[in-house]
């Protein structure tokens, strides 16, 4: 399908014809670049107008044109680069008839370089200090933008858009580019933290022959040498568990996973996941280990304990609420699962009451779980960790050594979602064997996610694995809550969007 270019766009190109007729590359070369916005504005944003003019800084600056105003043989550019904005002040006297040639010609998304000295413009009623800018001196076109920007004071306003076209959002929406640099000092911090407490970063298979991990539908993939069907894979768990056999003791890594899921504010179909194994921990280790975690971040990317986070105020500072899946729902419904040991039936009878839908596959756990999402889950708003798990919804957790029908393991909630889930890992591998065929059998009862059997997993726990603590941590969720963002879409800068109508 041939592409119609409005009038802009060809105006735009008929200008990149005219630059290669003056000998002008349209898309530039290297730019020796000696200074940013953000270095001018730290070293000289004090700096007044007299001190500029008598000790010249000479500096070598680029980005992209924003704003552009000209008043006779005088023009007036903010130019963007990738720390904010910084107004340039060009002269035709001083730069020259044909290089003011070509600013008169640019076009705001145009790409310059400039050389220059950092200069104060004279005072005013709105800016009494005068505005902290460049004084051009030579004008170095780089970069023919071939498509115009959207309207300055509108932007990119459609949000499946701005998800597409992430280029032109981060040109445009400064809260966005906000987040595109935070994350990457989140994800540092969560390695400076692990660190201190002696932890090793390592990665493992993405393709893998088994579902393992997780309960979670895969995406499925072809490997033709081998002709052999294999998934992305649904967690990081079990090769994690396997270099703790091998003596690694403290391990995580950071990794892309893939679940066949649908998409809303806080699923993606591909995210990043954060796993984590300590030998001879346990669940209150990783509960000390995360509330740590949480507090460094807070204060070494922001400065702060209170986040505004899905329409509630978040303080992560203090000690954090712990309570168990059955006290929870005992709080809200008045039934007791855990004193009360409920037959099936008493349990089914108990859900028709309560308005929940009992699945074909569905035992008491099950039906534990399912009070619980209906009400208990949206009310954790400040961090929480909810422990104490039906077995039956966590394969791979050690069983209570007091209650065998509940399992060690919590999941973190914080703004009404789960933002982490932890265990004291099951190393028993008779009865991680167990548990294993318990899967397959309710995938024959119709759980789509249902694990398989990993032999070799079975035959590493033979070998010893130590007792150990293990958590997973949702890692766009735990970046939307210190960016105080509502959508994962806005912490993930390529989200999976829905193939245009």
């Amino acid at each position: 399908m041939e592409r119609v270019l409005n009038d802009q766009q060809l105006v735009r190109r008929q200008k990149m014809e005219d630059l290669k007729q003056k000998g002008i590359y349209p898309f530039g070369n290297a730019f020796d670049r000696n200074a940013t916005s953000k270095s001018i504005k730290d070293k000289y944003g004090e700096t007044s107008k007299e001190e500029l003019e008598a000790n010249v800084v000479a500096v070598k600056i680029a980005g992209r044109i924003m704003s552009k105003r000209r008043m006779g043989k005088m023009c007036f550019m903010h130019i963007q680069d990738k720390e904010g904005l910084i107004q340039l002040v060009i002269n035709k006297a001083d730069l020259g008839e044909e290089p003011y040639e070509l600013v008169k010609a640019s076009d705001i998304g145009d790409i310059i370089g400039i050389e220059g000295n950092v200069y104060r413009t004279n005072p005013s009623e709105q800016n009494p200090k005068g505005e902290l800018s460049v004084y051009a001196l030579k004008y170095i076109h780089l970069t023919k933008a071939l498509t115009p920007l959207p309207e300055k004071f509108h932007g990119l306003t459609d949000k499946e858009e701005r998800y597409r076209r992430r280029y032109v959002d981060l040109i445009m929406n400064e809260d966005s580019k906000r987040v595109a640099f935070m994350r990457p000092r989140i994800l540092s911090a969560i390695r400076e933290y692990l660190a201190k407490e002696e932890f090793t970063e390592v990665e493992t298979p993405v393709l893998t022959t088994l579902l393992t991990g997780a309960s979670a539908k895969p995406f499925i993939t072809h490997h033709n040498s081998q002709d052999l069907d294999m998934y992305l894979r649904i967690a990081l768990e079990l090769n994690l568990k396997r270099l703790l056999v091998g003596g690694m003791e403290k391990v995580y890594e950071i990794g892309r996973t893939f679940r066949n899921e649908g998409m809303d504010l806080q699923h993606n179909p591909e995210f990043t996941l954060m796993e984590l194994y300590e030998a001879y921990s346990n669940l209150e280790g990783m509960m000390n280990l995360t509330e740590g975690m949480y507090k460094y971040i807070a204060d070494t990317v922001c400065g702060k304990r209170t986040f505004t986070y899905l329409g509630n105020e978040i303080n992560v500072d203090g000690a954090w609420k712990r309570i168990s899946m059955t006290d929870a729902i005992k709080e809200k419904t008045g039934i007791d699962f855990k004193a009360n040991n409920y037959t099936l039936e008493e349990a089914k009878q108990l859900a028709k009451e309560h308005e929940i839908e009992v699945e074909p596959h569905y035992t008491v756990g099950h039906i534990i779980n399912a009070f619980f999402e209906k009400y208990v889950e949206e009310t954790l708003i400040q961090p929480t960790f909810l422990y104490g798990h039906p077995i039956e919804i966590s394969p791979l957790t050690r069983a209570n050594q007091e209650d065998p029908r509940f399992v060690d393991r919590f999941e973190l909630f914080i703004s009404g979602h789960e933002c982490a889930n932890a265990y004291t890992e099951l190393n028993d591998p008779i009865d991680q064997l167990q548990r294993f065929e318990d899967q397959l059998k309710a995938r024959e009862l119709g759980d789509d996610e249902a694990n398989d059997i990993d032999m070799d997993f079975i035959e590493a726990l033979e070998y010893g694995m130590p007792p150990a603590g293990g958590i997973g941590y949702g890692i766009d969720r735990m970046v939307m809550l210190f960016t105080e963002s509502d959508s994962i879409r806005d912490v993930i800068l390529f989200p999976t969007m829905r193939e245009r109508g």
